[in-house]
C-alpha cells in the first residue's frame, strides 16, 4: 500500500477531489495549512497565526494499492496544476500495514469498505 500526501493550492482542491472520487479514490482526508515554500507570490502576506508562513495550502491524503499509485499521482498533478509557479508537491510513502479500529485486525489488502 502507498500513502499519498499532496500539498496543493486551495482553489484547486474541489477539482482534484472530484476527479479522484470519479476515478474510485473515495477515502480522502483534507487539512488546511500554511506553508513556506520557495515560491513567493507577489501578493503573499504573512499569516496572522504564524508569523513565518506566507502561503495557504491544503494537504490531501489518501492510501491506495501499489498499482493505483501512479494513476492517483497523475490525476492530482493534472488537476492541481495552474499557470502560476508554486503549485505544490506530492510525497509517496510505503504503508507497512493498516488496522481497522473496530476489530483491531490487520488489513493486508487495504479496503475502506
Amino acid at each position: 500500500m502507498k500513502e499519498i500526501k499532496a500539498f496543493i493550492k486551495p482553489n484547486r482542491v474541489q477539482t482534484v477531489v472530484e476527479t479522484l472520487r470519479d476515478a474510485g479514490f473515495e477515502s480522502i482526508t483534507l487539512s488546511k495549512g500554511e506553508g513556506t515554500g520557495a515560491y513567493k507570490k507577489r501578493d503573499a502576506s504573512p499569516s496572522l497565526d504564524f508569523h513565518f508562513t506566507d502561503s495557504p495550502i491544503v494537504k490531501l491524503e489518501l492510501v491506495c494499492q501499489n498499482e493505483e499509485m501512479d494513476k492517483a499521482v497523475q490525476l492530482i498533478c493534472g488537476k492541481a496544476q495552474t499557470p502560476e509557479p508554486g503549485d505544490g508537491i506530492i510525497y509517496v510513502t510505503e504503508i507497512e500495514d493498516a488496522f481497522r479500529i473496530k476489530t483491531g485486525k490487520s488489513i493486508k489488502k487495504f479496503d475502506m469498505k
